[in-house]
């Protein structure tokens, strides 16, 4: 349970504002078949259970800082956060799991990680804006009754997995019930959006346009959607060299990437059903990039902050995102498991691996070999699969990559900045590298 916002009082400094978690206990059988990148539904559960577990501490975190800070935040600030916890913890009452729905999606992690990082003083209270955010979608996923006031400085309200509210600078009522939303601008010009929890592609107007609902768009076959509207989808900074920012709609193309999505995934569940079901498990959002200039090869990532998250320029065929979803997806599993068991120390170590062209510190190298240690597997079980299209090109890339990842581990192996845990890992690894040399169809 989320629990009250507590009145003044002495914290405890083992709290901090951002703590690291002490790490939990990972069954020995789970941490090898994570190494060994075996899709099993036991292993997604323990890392949505992980995943759940560290966004309930930072906001835990965030809500003891907001109480260290109580003498220095104004008055409205410190009420309208209060108000806002209030109604999570409503929402959460009458139905946890939609809730944690909201709490767990990936752009939630990204909005807690900015807000705690602020510096105290008006950054730091700009970000506490994000809980009334969450607090409204958390409200209308789980059916509560509610009404509230927000001032929109931007002109936007971003509610995580959801959708997007624009309308002109100032108040703004929102008025909810049995997930319907009813929102009303200081002019009096009304949008309604029937429930529940407004979802459903496509973007809506009021009757003179000046206010717009923008609701996220639906992949086919799962639960993940296609963010083109959260702000926090893609860090300030933007994605790779090149600082690639988050495609906007209606640049994005929903009806490209729902096409793309149904068919490499038809294209993994023939090819590896178990694969298939992981990444529906663990892929909550995807987040087009805007295209590159010049013709360069097409970008994906997955920010630490947001797992399960994929953020990518449109794949040109179905077998490009099938294998770009399972590279993301082991990004996301890796990102999640060192949060409960730090796999690596700090170090300054940096070394060549076969797919970079820049060196790459220790971390880089083993997220590096995880991800191609999950594409060798799909691409040994495509080479004799159904598609056709798909055996060749899987038949030569399996055959560069293996020596690549083999390249990779030895460096790992070597390497004195992973942890006990970490070096078990590895270890796990290369016996699913070596097997993986001789068998056919591997196991999982």
């Amino acid at each position: 349970m989320l629990g009250p916002v507590p009145d003044p009082a002495p914290v405890p400094a083992a709290l901090g504002p951002v703590p690291d978690p002490a790490p939990a206990p990972v069954p020995p059988e789970i941490l090898a078949a994570l190494a060994r990148t075996r899709p099993l539904p036991a292993v997604s559960a323990v890392l949505r259970g992980a995943l759940h577990a560290r966004r309930m501490l930072l906001l835990k975190s965030l809500l003891v800082r907001v109480d260290r800070a109580r003498g220095v935040l104004p008055a409205a600030v410190r009420r309208r956060f209060e108000d806002d916890w209030t109604l999570l913890e409503r929402a959460e009452r009458t139905d946890a799991a939609a809730v944690r729905a909201v709490l767990d999606y990936p752009t939630t992690g990204a909005w807690l990680a900015a807000a705690l990082a602020a510096p105290d003083g008006p950054d730091f209270a700009d970000g506490l804006a994000g809980l009334g955010a969450l607090a409204v979608a958390a409200a209308l996923r789980a059916g509560c009754r509610f009404r509230t006031t927000r001032t929109l400085p931007a002109g936007t309200l971003p509610l995580p997995g959801i959708g997007l509210l624009r309308c002109a600078r100032g108040p703004v009522r929102l008025s909810g019930r049995a997930g319907a939303l009813r929102i009303t601008d200081g002019s009096g010009r009304t949008l309604l959006l029937p429930g529940p929890a407004p979802a459903g592609p496509g973007t809506r107007w009021s009757a003179d346009g000046a206010l717009a609902w923008s609701a996220l768009h639906p992949l086919p076959g799962g639960t993940a959607v296609l963010d083109d509207v959260d702000p926090h989808r893609v860090p300030a900074g933007g994605i790779g060299p090149a600082a690639l920012p988050a495609a906007e709609r209606p640049y994005a193309d929903p009806a490209a990437w729902a096409a793309r999505w149904r068919d490499a995934h038809a294209l993994l569940a023939a090819t590896h059903p178990a694969r298939a079901a992981e990444t529906l498990a663990l892929v909550r959002a995807v987040v087009p990039l805007a295209p590159s200039a010049g013709g360069a090869p097409p970008v994906s990532a997955t920010v630490r902050t947001a797992p399960g998250a994929v953020l990518a320029q449109l794949p040109a065929d179905r077998r490009e995102l099938a294998e770009l979803l399972v590279h993301e997806t082991h990004h996301t599993k890796l990102a999640v498991l060192d949060e409960l068991v730090p796999l690596w120390r700090p170090g300054g170590s940096l070394h060549r691996v076969g797919w970079r062209r820049d060196p790459r510190p220790v971390p880089g190298v083993l997220q590096g070999a995880y991800a191609h240690l999950a594409l060798l597997d799909l691409w040994g079980r495509a080479r004799t699969g159904p598609a056709r299209s798909w055996r060749r090109r899987a038949a030569e890339r399996f055959e560069v990559c293996r020596e690549q990842v083999a390249e990779a581990l030895s460096v790992l192996a070597e390497s004195d900045e992973l942890t006990p845990c970490g070096r078990e890992f590895v270890r796990h690894m290369g016996s699913h590298h070596a097997h993986l040399g001789t068998a056919a169809h591997p196991p999982g």
